[in-house]
């Protein structure tokens, strides 16, 4: 869950001497795949999320898919030299139907062939 600052700074915050600076009062982010998901634009339409876990990630995956009500959720597994900054990617794709697609460890555009493949039929 991200957050964002409620209140921004107009220019730099100078540091005080001897003064702690004041805290940052946080706000959390609208959860746009939540919104898009409950609120379909079209009949038809198709969700697809994605969800970069570091721990139970299928666990984790499952209860976001639940959570977000999305039709198709791509789950990775992110950590150091993995998915962000890499050309190569492993994923599962989870889908609604309770269905799993493993997408092994490979070039990002085979995990994009395989997203579009799942979502494909279902817009028929």
């Amino acid at each position: 869950m991200y957050k964002r600052q409620v209140q921004y700074a107009q220019g730099k915050i100078k540091k005080k001497d001897g003064e702690e600076p004041a805290p940052i009062n946080l706000t959390r982010n609208p959860d746009i795949l939540a919104e898009i998901s409950a609120s379909r634009a079209r009949p038809g339409q198709i969700i697809v999320g994605f969800a970069a876990e570091t721990d139970d990630v299928l666990a984790n995956g499952r209860a976001k898919l639940a959570r977000k009500g999305c039709d198709l959720l791509v789950v990775n597994e992110v950590g150091e030299r993995r998915t962000f900054g890499s050309e190569q990617n492993e994923a599962v794709v989870l889908a609604a139907d309770g269905t799993e697609t493993s997408v092994p460890y490979g070039p990002k555009e085979a995990l994009a062939d395989t997203v579009w493949s799942l979502v494909a039929p279902r817009l028929a």
